[in-house]
């Protein structure tokens, strides 16, 4: 079986459409999800082993308003504590929790609240995951930008002000190489003083190499942390192979990245466990790598084109609300990322209280910038959009509101000398 292809379900011949109803319906036509492929490099580490045990083990059930209490008690906030957090007991706790989220934050971030935006630069992808809008068999207008097209899009995002990007890809290595994204980052840097990159996930030296063309730091997604549940919703693909995406971020650090963020996507599976795995990621990374910046983002599945199936799985605004004060409490630390895949009144909400970074200005479609920010047509094909977002503000709008809150916005914190 292949696993380096792209093609599009409007034109699939009989024999394809029938190999992608054997890839959806009989799991021994697929490859194992847990076996590298071959260029995959296989690094030593206990992080994974350390994640894993903790969230197969966790039994939120368990814990009463009573852990729930001395989790909130304590100075310190333990696995244990954390544990508890995360749990249902924790629900009537709410309020506790945001408040001492809210001091936590305040005492490692100020009233600062960063902005960035995203730019995609190429939909293309190999991988087969039903959820997601780019996914291989999904019936979109592709596109992938030129270089030229690409700095046409980075001027006028930077004009706008911003000055942090986002650049990313769907994960095609046919149509999206690593020289391409590392001329990209090259033409970020003279547009932007950050720049990081949510992109396939590749080898330390691949990552080295964005590094020295001006990439700051990597985000990687882990869907989720469930290797069963993986296993069902990644079909086809590089990203099928669950321990080699577990690894991403810390091959990027060996690359010589300053900073690396992790998620999952809430509600793809047990949302409790996945939230315990996403930041106890971060925690036993940290303590590798002290020196590394490390970021949580938050986002919940959200509706894609040509697909209706796949839904959150009991993710609300509360319990998303719990995550993220059980995230802030247990690691003071760390940046949270909050995306416009949530609404404008949670966002407002939740940059008072524990998130300290939200997007602005975002558009999930390639090559349409010019067009959303300046009103201006294009000739210039544009690509589908991997999912729907709810809060379309501008980089000016979000700026004024985050400042009518009382807060600070911040474009850049970081000098290079």
């Amino acid at each position: 079986m292949e696993n380096q292809f792209f093609v599009d379900s409007e034109f699939l011949s009989e024999e394809a459409l029938r190999r992608k109803h054997r890839i959806e319906t009989e799991p021994s036509f697929r490859k194992n999800h847990m076996e590298y492929l071959p260029g995959m490099e296989v690094i030593e580490s206990d992080v994974c082993k350390n994640v894993m045990e903790q969230m197969n083990s966790f039994d939120y059930s368990k814990y009463t308003a009573k852990d729930v209490k001395a989790a909130l008690e304590h100075d310190k906030c333990t696995i244990e504590d954390f544990k508890a957090l995360l749990s249902p007991a924790a629900a009537p706790f709410l309020e506790q929790m945001a408040e001492r989220a809210r001091l936590e934050t305040s005492k490692h971030f100020g009233n600062t609240v960063y902005l960035f935006t995203p730019l995609y630069i190429a939909n293309y992808c190999e991988n087969y995951c039903v959820y997601c809008g780019f996914n291989c068999y999904n019936h979109i207008k592709r596109m992938k930008l030129s270089i030229e097209q690409i700095e046409k899009e980075m001027k006028v995002i930077a004009d706008s002000g911003m000055e942090e990007i986002l650049i990313l890809t769907g994960e095609s290595r046919a149509h999206s190489n690593i020289e391409y994204i590392g001329d990209a980052c090259k033409l970020a840097r003279k547009y932007f003083r950050m720049v990081g990159l949510e992109i396939y996930p590749v080898n330390t030296d691949e990552y080295k190499y964005l590094h020295e063309c001006g990439a700051d730091y990597v985000t990687v997604f882990q869907e989720t942390y469930d290797t069963e549940k993986y296993e069902q919703l990644h079909l086809l693909g590089h990203k099928r192979v669950w321990p080699y995406r577990f690894d991403a971020q810390e091959r990027a650090l060996m690359g010589g990245m300053r900073g690396v963020a992790f998620s999952a996507l809430l509600g793809l599976s047990d949302f409790r466990k996945d939230a315990l795995a996403s930041a106890l990621h971060v925690y036993f990374l940290q303590r590798k790598y002290p020196y590394a910046e490390m970021s949580l983002s938050c986002p919940r599945l959200r509706p894609i084109i040509n697909n209706e199936k796949i839904n959150p799985l009991d993710v609300h605004e509360t319990e998303l609300c719990q995550i993220i004060c059980a995230y802030r409490i247990f690691l003071p630390f760390v940046g949270i990322t909050v995306s416009s895949r949530e609404s404008a009144s949670f966002r407002n909400g939740i940059v008072k209280i524990a998130a300290t970074k939200v997007s602005a200005g975002v558009s999930t479609g390639i090559g349409d910038h010019e067009s959303k920010y300046n009103g201006k047509e294009t000739d210039d094909i544009q690509g589908d959009e991997q999912f729907e977002i709810d809060d379309n503000r501008s980089l000016d709008k979000m700026y004024k509101d985050i400042e009518g809150q009382g807060l600070q916005p911040v474009l850049n914190d970081y000098l290079y000398v």
